[in-house]
């Protein structure tokens, strides 16, 4: 879960070695979720975020997040609220403020994309950056976005599954060839391609179907909306099926905390929600706190920092 190293982009000067714990971030500003933002993420700039990320950078953090909706109807933004930065547009612009930290899309629908759009965009990314990509997959759900677009919903399970195969065959692999059930490819060349030898592929989701996908085809399983008791009984049962024992490499498995983390004002509270975390099976954190400002949100990213380095 490290980069392949490269060469430093600009950063902040105090360099701190990395947390002893997968530390990543929801980042601010990038996504307004009604109930689950702070009032001045409203009027958040990139100024902001870049602040967020050189923080991050500096302190040791692991990876932070940008998600993807394309397009969400005004009924269903009420919901699930209707920002969503684009996460390639953002991670190039904080992949040259940046050194260290890894860019999570968290997550791109795989249904929007060809495999091979993915392949040459991000893959371009994940040189310029040096070798920072996490690609956070998932099959999508919003159907209505799924029909503005033009993409069929039906069968995106399946397409999904395939897509995840021609991505592994193509991020890394500057003549790719694949021969699938929906995608098929050969006689190509794909340059620039990834620079990382194999980027990690995270699954998001929150069902049982999502941990089984991430655990044939991907690297690790970012869930949400999950208890870490049920996460704890979804491991269990996926380590007994014989995917599990066949894997080449452990799956990382990164838990978000349900409530907001409030290490200033409550570490104990703090501590132990990450403690339930880790005890339920992840292997990386993707946290998320209380904040009322910009510069409360550095505070916090700074004393949870300190909290992990002491656990």
């Amino acid at each position: 879960m490290t980069p392949d190293g490269g060469s430093q982009s600009p950063a902040e000067p105090e360099r701190i070695d990395r947390l002893p714990v997968a530390a990543g971030i929801t980042t601010p500003v990038l996504t307004l979720v009604p109930g689950a933002h702070a009032p001045w993420e409203i009027d958040g700039s990139i100024d902001d975020v870049v602040a967020v990320a050189r923080a991050a950078d500096r302190l040791g953090y692991h990876h932070l997040t940008c998600a993807e909706h394309v397009i969400v109807p005004t009924d269903v933004a009420a919901v699930r609220g209707g920002r969503y930065w684009d996460p390639l547009a953002t991670f190039g612009y904080l992949a040259a403020l940046t050194s260290q930290l890894r860019l999570a899309t968290n997550v791109l629908v795989l249904g929007y994309h060809h495999p091979l759009d993915i392949a040459k965009r991000y893959g371009t990314l994940d040189q310029v950056s040096g070798g920072r990509l996490i690609l956070g997959l998932g099959v999508g759900t919003l159907e209505e976005e799924f029909d503005l677009l033009g993409f069929p919903f039906g069968d995106r399970g399946e397409r999904a599954d395939d897509a995840l195969s021609a991505l592994r065959a193509s991020l890394s692999d500057p003549r790719p060839e694949y021969d699938g059930t929906h995608y098929r490819f050969a006689g190509v060349v794909m340059d620039p391609c990834a620079r990382q030898a194999s980027v990690p592929l995270w699954i998001g989701g929150r069902t049982a179907r999502s941990l089984r996908r991430a655990v044939e085809l991907g690297d690790g399983w970012a869930p949400f909306g999950i208890k870490a008791v049920d996460v704890a009984a979804m491991l269990d049962a996926a380590r007994a099926t014989p995917a599990w024992s066949t894997r080449r490499h452990p799956l990382d498995v990164v838990l978000r905390n349900g409530r907001p983390l409030d290490p200033l004002g409550d570490p104990h509270g703090a501590r132990t929600q990450v403690d339930r975390l880790i005890a339920s099976g992840a292997t990386g954190l993707q946290l998320w706190f209380t904040h009322q400002s910009l510069s409360h949100y550095l505070e916090q990213l700074e004393a949870m920092a300190e909290l992990l380095r002491q656990r």
